[in-house]
């Protein structure tokens, strides 16, 4: 089989990605070759694999390929892991320029979707980069999935967070477990502060003290719910992000 990309020959390997049938991934920000959760993100691929494929997977040889990728003269980066499907398992390992958390809130609009698979962070996005980018085209930072009836599931790329003065509150509905959301869960319980699970609709945000989204990215808040501003406790808002800040980077 032959590959041509953007009018260059490309070696065999570069065809895996477009053979695979199937896959997953975990995505993951390095800064000085650590990154936050590495236990989760190692859990999740584990957990994935034994799910899709019935088998378990080689951490050891996860953290090689990482340490490969990055090479010897990579700090800080984007860095994503992948098993492909593809007459046989395969890791692939992809590493890209840093990313950081945007630091103004971000503006959200809605859509009635739901992933397949949801608790799966699997390699099926083309609907998620769809709505990503035409929620971008239209202005917005971000769409969050909703059922028919407007309940909040999670965003293209984000879990969602809400805080009612009280506690935090995260969507009771079919969703992908996120890293950042993990963390910030244990974050939170160290600290004492409550979290729930519950429905909760998308016109229901305006009523909140803050809402939140949680990616590979880090922690943001949000500001305004299309045309609607929405309310942000600043003193919640700096716990929250300080919380963030004080999870410690684990060596890859």
């Amino acid at each position: 089989m032959i590959t041509v990309i953007d009018g260059r020959v490309a070696g065999p390997d570069a065809t895996l990605p477009m053979l695979a049938r199937n896959g997953h991934f975990t995505a993951m920000q390095v800064r000085g070759r650590r990154t936050r959760g590495l236990d989760l993100h190692l859990a999740r691929l584990e957990a994935a694999n034994r799910e899709l494929y019935d088998a378990g997977l080689d951490t050891e040889s996860v953290l090689d390929s990482i340490r490969t990728a990055l090479g010897d003269d990579i700090d800080d980066a984007s860095v994503r892991v992948h098993v492909l499907e593809a007459d046989g398992l395969h890791l692939f390992v992809t590493v890209r320029p840093p990313q950081e958390a945007a630091t103004s809130p971000r503006t959200v609009t809605s859509v009635v979707h739901q992933r397949f698979l949801p608790h799966i962070k699997h390699t099926g996005g083309f609907a998620q980069g769809y709505y990503g980018a035409r929620a971008q085209a239209r202005g917005f930072d971000e769409a969050l999935f909703t059922t028919a009836e407007g309940l909040v599931s999670e965003g293209t790329i984000t879990n969602v967070g809400c805080f009612d003065g009280a506690a935090v509150v995260w969507p009771d509905a079919p969703m992908l477990h996120g890293i950042t959301m993990q963390v910030m869960e244990r974050r939170l319980r160290a600290a004492g502060i409550p979290q729930e699970r519950r429905p909760f609709a998308i016109g229901d945000l305006p009523s909140f003290e803050s809402v939140f989204l949680t990616n590979s990215h880090g922690v943001v808040m949000v500001g305004r719910l299309e045309d609607r501003p929405l309310p942000l406790d600043d003193a919640f808002a700096a716990r929250l992000l300080g919380l963030y800040a004080d999870e410690p980077w684990e060596k890859i």
